[in-house]
């Protein structure tokens, strides 16, 4: 993949993010703050201040996700998002990481 098809990949990615999260505040009693800048997605949980950040990191082909629970990276693998450690899908673990940081049951879905 080139750099060029990598970051219109990724961009793709980082909206479908929002519009997963902007379904589930819809869908809950979700209360999220997101905006973005660039390559950055920055996903604030409003009622404990609680944070996650995703961005794409050009030079490694990956998207990386920080959150109370950790750093994790995902690369591309036939059609999906991959971490490169525990093989999860990058929408189910922010799925989990939503979850457990807003304390509300989500399931975002690409």
């Amino acid at each position: 993949m080139t750099e060029t098809e990598f970051l219109a990949l990724a961009d793709r990615t980082l909206t479908r993010i929002e519009t997963a999260l902007e379904n589930a505040v819809n869908e809950t009693d979700l209360d999220i703050e997101c905006s973005r800048s660039g390559n950055v997605l920055e996903i604030e949980f409003v009622d404990n201040g609680s944070k996650v950040i995703v961005n794409s990191q050009a030079a490694m082909h990956e998207i990386w996700v920080a959150a109370r629970s950790g750093g994790f990276h995902y690369r591309y693998v036939d059609g999906s998002w991959i971490n490169t450690r525990d093989k999860t899908e990058l929408f189910a673990a922010l799925s989990n990481i939503a979850s457990e940081q807003s304390g509300i049951p989500l399931q975002l879905s690409a």
